[in-house]
């Protein structure tokens, strides 16, 4: 951070990305507290970086960059956007924390309950952590942070503030839904910022966006509704399909998907077992975001369960843990993508889980191996873009919280108010938007031998599964 002259009143950030970003006083007071600087120690794209050496940027620094672009929205907050002095500072600061509450390894230990280990999708039994109360979403993380971490109090002013920040980037029903699309939406500073950034640090080329361009082009309609006029349409289509790209290229990477994988499934089974201090449930991680032990939670939080579970009699857990430690990636043994319609269920890839579900257990006992070190994984469907309706200010006030991810909005010639960017016949999103992308995937984790002869003939086994 570059120091101000004695009559700044600012202080000043260099961005690789966006270049030089104003920090008023109390955005230096949340920077400078405990919880901010935790995030330095959160890496942006979890364990990309073992494919992508150079990935290795953090949650910090995504925080200042989403920061940097809301600094240039509200440039044009009294010429377009209409905002008050008090919700600049508002949405600039939500901008700011809006991952504060982020945990190791990001959405790779917050998904854990979502988990089905091998051997329960084989036999279609009940999860074993059914009964317990689930890891809560980071931005509940984030409200218990921002709400009783007395740093983060003072250097907002007050827990009424705290509450009121929080409720801007959770999008409660005390905020406004718009401020808050700024933040969480289909075109979101989030986005905006992370696209380019994790493109950049993983050095390839599809999260490339005319961001200038899409800050120039937002208004507000008068009923409130945020969108991007008509000319933009060009880069609103760019910025969507990076998404789509990067997603392909970089998030679902085979050998990034499979080490993610692993240690979901590693934590999934640690957190049964209660093994290496691992928070327990809900219950536990709300005592650590509230406590004085939110520090040490960072990635060496989930390096250390690594570390000690890569010793473990489990040679399931052993397996799971050296893999990943010792970067010996997943041996993939199958691959179906997809691009379908949306609603058909019955697909290639649909066929192949119900292949593994019927033949792998026989395969895994004819082998002589542990039925856990294999893994059947499946991406989220990716989108182009959702398709919903056009809503009004008042409208979409009236949505629950979970609703309020709105589609991105464009001010199309002879209409005062926005639609939905699926609507615009000459966009390219409106022919894509009902297609949506899936891989489907099978590894093997070693064991620590480097056996290429039952790999090759677990590979030729499995690949009539279609």
């Amino acid at each position: 951070m570059a120091s101000p002259s004695k009559k700044s009143r600012h202080k000043l950030i260099v961005d690789s990305i966006h270049g030089d970003i104003h920090l008023n006083q109390i955005e230096c007071r949340v920077i400078d507290t405990a919880p901010f600087q935790r995030l330095r120690h959160l890496k942006q794209l979890g364990m990309a970086q073992l494919t992508y050496p150079t990935a290795t940027h953090t949650r910090f620094a995504h925080s200042i960059g989403v920061l940097g672009i809301m600094e240039r929205i509200t440039r044009l907050a009294k010429r377009d956007l209409t905002l008050s002095d008090k919700q600049v500072e508002d949405i600039r600061l939500a901008g700011l924390l809006h991952d504060i509450g982020h945990y190791p390894y990001s959405h790779l230990m917050e998904r854990v309950d979502n988990v089905q280990l091998t051997e329960e999708f084989i036999s279609q039994g009940p999860t074993v952590l059914s009964s317990t109360p689930k890891y809560p979403d980071h931005e509940d993380v984030g409200e218990w942070i921002v709400t009783h971490q007395p740093d983060l109090i003072d250097a907002l002013s007050g827990l009424d503030r705290a509450q009121q920040i929080a409720d801007l980037f959770t999008r409660k029903t005390a905020s406004d839904p718009q401020l808050s699309k700024l933040i969480h939406s289909s075109l979101d500073m989030d986005r905006l910022d992370y696209l380019i950034r994790d493109a950049r640090g993983a050095g390839v080329p599809y999260g490339n966006i005319d961001l200038n361009y899409l800050i120039n082009n937002f208004q507000t309609s008068q009923s409130g509704m945020l969108g991007v006029r008509e000319k933009a349409i060009t880069a609103v289509d760019q910025f969507l399909l990076a998404r789509f790209f990067m997603h392909r290229a970089v998030y679902y990477h085979k050998t990034t998907f499979g080490l993610e994988e692993a240690c979901r499934q590693l934590l999934r089974r640690v957190r049964d077992k209660e093994l290496f201090g691992i928070a327990k449930d809900r219950n536990a991680v709300e005592s650590i975001a509230k406590g004085e032990m939110l520090g040490a939670f960072t990635d060496a939080y989930v390096d250390t369960i690594i570390d000690q579970a890569s010793r473990y009699k489990d040679p399931v857990i052993s397996s799971l843990a050296n893999c990943i430690q010792k970067r010996r990636p997943p041996k993939l043994l199958k691959e179906v993508q997809i691009l379908e319609e949306k609603g058909k269920a019955e697909h290639a890839g649909a066929l192949f889980k119900n292949n593994c579900k019927h033949h792998l257990k026989a395969l895994a006992k004819k082998s002589g191996i542990k039925l856990g070190r294999f893994l059947i994984c499946e991406t989220r469907p990716l989108t182009i873009e959702e398709r919903g309706s056009s809503l009004t200010g008042e409208e979409a006030r009236k949505l629950k919280p979970d609703e309020r991810q709105e589609i991105i909005k464009v001010f199309v010639t002879g209409k005062e108010e926005p639609v939905s960017v699926v609507d615009v016949k000459h966009s390219m999103t409106h022919l894509c938007s009902n297609h949506f992308y899936q891989v489907f995937r099978l590894y093997l984790v070693p064991d620590g031998t480097n056996n290429l002869k039952l790999v090759k003939r677990l590979r030729r086994q499995v690949a009539k599964w279609h």
